[in-house]
């Protein structure tokens, strides 16, 4: 019983000691404005070349259909949207943490 009560004990100074700890607002530094830019255009052109993927994994789909290798293609296709997350994830991310 009485590990129990050092547990205890121990979780209300460490939650005490928590709320001790400063929690100031995220201000963006000075001179970066030109940052987010950056960033906006980098998702946009990433995002453009990702669609121009799309439209190519079905190109390569349609073709190759005929030939019994569309399976092949669908993969492709997993990885292109999976670049899609990343790119649309870590650019929301980066913009939250800029801003």
């Amino acid at each position: 019983m009485s590990a129990a009560a050092s547990l205890i004990n121990g979780a209300s100074h460490l939650s005490a000691f928590a709320a001790d700890l400063p929690d100031p607002d995220p201000v963006q530094p000075p001179g970066t404005s030109n940052v987010t830019t950056v960033l906006g255009w980098a998702k946009w052109v990433c995002l453009a070349v990702c669609i121009l993927a799309i439209f190519a994994a079905g190109a390569m789909m349609a073709v190759q259909s005929r030939r019994g290798e569309g399976g092949e293609n669908v993969a492709r296709l997993g990885w292109i949207m999976g670049g899609v997350i990343i790119i649309s994830g870590g650019a929301s991310l980066i913009s939250f943490l800029a801003t």
